[in-house]
């Protein structure tokens, strides 16, 4: 049984359960907040994150990582929710949960792995930056003109004084016990401290009530037309993409944690299996969420139980809690999520100034700053264009043509560095048909050529000495540049013994 749930002895069990409370704490005002930006009840945003913790825990590829509501699909979802209405949101998850379904079953969520390095550690610290902003809003409240104002006074000195007192516990108990999660203890202390003398703050009860019932099995409301399916298609689409990626990048920051190594594919068809379950029983769907993983990983969540526990505690919340969970303060939670965004953020990247190459500390920036303006999915993909970009620039530059003559009176080019399509250019540039000689040689000994472009390079070379009623022989081609070479196929010379066998665009298997 406690193999199953990634346990390594029965002792762990009280440690997992400890973390899927604490973390089921952290998870209440999140799932309340987003299913507000996303246009939905609240009740919808913590059934939802019950949902998620509870299937992707049970299902998943990466024990020990926690799902839930999440701001990165709330920010997408509230398009359809404002146009269309709920139950055409209901009606996206389940085709949002069939396409994540589809990846991890056509084992696509491998190439995650893809992503380089300066992008995951621009992730990771604009992740950081994005959890600590998004604490400043608990730092206002609503005044007489129904706006939203930044407190002042003896208010703003509890809040302080109660983040103050949340850091100092999460941050020295550890060095004296981890019997039980530090995260955990300041709830609990913080929350006497706010009831017993009586301190006038916000809770947790003040974003909204979180009482309710078992969620209904239903069928969504939606009509099943073409019209109506091309409505939903766009945001299904963008919804499992963002899903995905920051499932598979927060996959990604737990193995890096545990220096274990998850499943991408099987997480797919977690994560999907889990929207599919939202739009069954009215959640607003999500997917993995970095902040409450870090929670459970640093309170010592390892195993599946803990993101089991902490759905079901989600649940008892709802159901039989909710009158002493909307007791704790605001302040408490902000606290914790401090602690996150410093164990999020990575420091040393600060020292990596001077010490690794500038493009690939413009690319970390670049990732970082899209993150904060705009979302994770959109900056993880950017940031993954312009690497490639950058990276096909300088392998460009790599390409090198020389020449020389034969005794008979040949030219020889020695082609050097990889041909491919950000080479092409530089490779057409290097020859003067007009003014060579009538016998041309390109010797691809040192090159290897890539991919098409590379290939329709070689075939307007060709094309032009013959044209110029020159000859061109092409040496050391690998057979299936041979094959795929048009016009200047005939013009290969073959030879057994020094030409390549490598194949154009090797696919990674």
């Amino acid at each position: 049984m406690f193999h199953l749930l990634g346990q390594n002895n029965a002792g762990n069990t009280r440690t997992e359960l400890l973390s899927g409370l604490t973390v089921a704490l952290a998870l209440v005002p999140e799932a309340v907040a987003f299913a507000l930006v996303a246009h939905v009840s609240p009740i919808m945003g913590l059934y939802g994150a019950f949902i998620m913790a509870l299937v992707a825990a049970t299902f998943g590829g990466r024990p020990g990582m926690i799902s839930g509501a999440t701001g990165a699909t709330a920010v997408v979802i509230v398009g359809l929710v404002v146009t269309h209405g709920v139950q055409y949101l209901l009606a996206a998850l389940l085709l949002m949960g069939a396409i994540q379904i589809s990846v991890g079953l056509l084992r696509l969520g491998k190439y995650i792995r893809i992503v380089p390095y300066p992008v995951f550690l621009g992730f990771v610290n604009g992740l950081a930056i994005v959890i600590f902003l998004a604490q400043l809003d608990h730092f206002k409240m609503k005044g007489a003109d129904g706006q939203l104002h930044w407190i002042t006074g003896q208010p703003l000195a509890i809040m302080f004084g109660l983040i103050a007192v949340t850091m100092a516990i999460a941050h020295f108990l550890p060095k004296f016990t981890k019997a039980v999660p530090a995260a955990l203890v300041a709830i609990v202390v913080t929350s006497l401290l706010a009831i017993g003398l009586g301190l006038d703050t916000k809770d947790v009860g003040d974003l909204s009530s979180i009482a309710g019932d078992l969620p209904q099995f239903h069928l969504p409301d939606f009509p099943l037309t073409w019209d109506a399916f091309l409505i939903v298609l766009p945001f299904s689409l963008v919804l499992a993409g963002v899903g995905l990626i920051e499932s598979l990048l927060s996959l990604q920051l737990v193995d890096d944690l545990t220096e274990t190594r998850g499943q991408p594919n099987r997480e797919c068809i977690a994560q999907g299996l889990g929207n599919i379950t939202s739009g069954f029983f009215g959640g607003m769907g999500g997917c993995a969420m970095v902040g409450q993983t870090i929670i459970n990983v640093e309170s010592g969540g390892r195993g599946r139980l803990s993101g089991m526990a902490a759905g079901i505690f989600l649940l008892m919340f709802i159901l039989f809690l909710s009158p002493w969970i909307e007791k704790i303060p605001m302040a408490t939670l902000v606290g914790i999520m401090f602690m996150v965004v410093i164990g999020t953020f990575e420091w040393g990247s600060l020292r990596l100034f001077g010490k690794v190459p500038r493009q690939d500390i413009f690319v970390g920036l670049l990732v970082a700053l899209v993150t904060v303006l705009t979302d994770l999915a959109i900056a993880v993909i950017t940031g993954v264009v312009v690497s490639a970009l950058v990276f096909a620039w300088e392998h460009a530059r790599e390409l090198r043509i020389t020449q020389d003559t034969t005794p008979e009176g040949s030219r020889i080019y020695h082609i050097k560095g990889p041909l491919f399509f950000a080479s092409t250019a530089k490779f057409a540039e290097a020859f003067d048909f007009r003014r060579d000689p009538n016998d041309v040689i390109l010797d691809f000994a040192e090159s290897r050529v890539v991919d098409h472009s590379a290939l329709e390079a070689i075939d307007n070379l060709a094309e032009k000495y013959r044209s110029a009623g020159k000859t061109l022989h092409l040496r050391h081609l690998s057979p299936e540049c041979r094959s795929l070479l048009k016009k200047a196929g005939d013009l290969v010379e073959v030879n057994i013994q020094e030409d390549p066998l490598y194949h154009v665009a090797d696919e990674v298997r």
